[in-house]
């Protein structure tokens, strides 16, 4: 099943099925803080999609406003840095990765993680502020979305915790990054967290076989399985939860593979005007533009 959260006019939130050709929504009858949770509130105590009834409509995709699948995460998202061969390898020889002495894989999962507040919509604009950064950077990754919370996850159990799967855009400040000589300031800038543009349940994707593909304009630019993490998802969550208790609704971004700007010779930053597209398999297409702020 895959749900999106959206808008028809000034209307409050609702949430829909999307059909299987991706061109129509069925809204779902379904009450609660849909603004903040998103398809949380479909959710059942086991972290499930729950029976909900239809509302009887059939709406075009393409009139409604997107928002995405938890427009307002509870807490932190959780990120993966460093989950890819070939991005190890292409962020060490960049000169921006003040940790990396080698172009060895990590011997462990690197967390860390962006502010709720910088997660935005399919379709809304990734700002960038000159004044702040203009080294603009993008990320491609699998999001997986945790629907029954707990501690000390075993990985042989972690895959029946995660309700479903999204797709998210890591945006990074490349300098800022670099300057402060660690990753939330440079990653949680407001809108650097593009997510969506649907949810999509756990027995829908077959990671085995999902792909990511990541375009700036025409040009492909990254292109990964997922199978090709280093740390693959049961090891992220049992990773995590070792010590800190997931809780329902809580976002794991899974990391990204090569080819990010910062990759090229010289780096190829991000500019207004630029349009970021990602698929991912099984789930959709995210896309969003990058658009100048003009100074206050």
């Amino acid at each position: 099943m895959r749900l999106i959260v959206f808008r028809t006019g000034t209307e409050a939130p609702r949430i829909g099925e999307l059909s299987a050709d991706g061109t129509t929504v069925a809204p779902l009858v379904v009450s609660g803080p849909i603004a903040e949770q998103g398809v949380l509130v479909a959710l059942d105590e086991r972290g499930k999609v729950r029976e909900l009834p239809r509302s009887g409509e059939t709406l075009a995709l393409s009139g409604l406003k997107l928002l995405a699948p938890v427009p307002r995460p509870r807490r932190n998202v959780f990120c993966v840095g460093k989950n890819y061969h070939e991005h190890v390898k292409e962020f060490a020889r960049s000169g921006y990765d003040s940790s990396a002495t080698t172009e060895a894989p990590p011997e462990a999962p690197i967390v860390f993680s962006k502010l709720p507040e910088c997660v935005i919509a399919h379709g809304e604009p990734i700002m960038q502020d000159a004044a702040f950064s203009t080294d603009t950077d993008y990320e491609a990754e699998l999001g997986v979305i945790i629907g029954k919370g707990g501690r000390g996850i075993a990985m042989a159990d972690a895959l029946s915790h995660v309700a479903g799967y999204t797709i998210l855009n890591d945006v990074t400040a490349r300098d800022v990054q670099k300057a402060h000589k660690q990753w939330l300031l440079g990653k949680s800038q407001d809108t650097y967290c593009p997510m969506g543009p649907c949810f999509v349940t756990a027995d829908e994707l077959d990671l085995a076989k999902t792909t990511i593909r990541c375009w700036v304009n025409e040009e492909l630019r990254q292109e990964a399985s997922v199978d090709q993490m280093i740390f693959d998802i049961p090891t992220l969550i049992a990773t995590i939860s070792r010590g800190i208790t997931l809780l329902a609704g809580d976002i794991i971004a899974t990391g990204t593979p090569s080819g990010v700007a910062v990759g090229f010779t010289p780096p190829r930053w991000l500019k207004p005007g630029d349009r970021v597209r990602i698929t991912v398999s099984g789930i959709g297409t995210l896309e969003n533009t990058v658009q100048a702020r003009q100074s206050t």
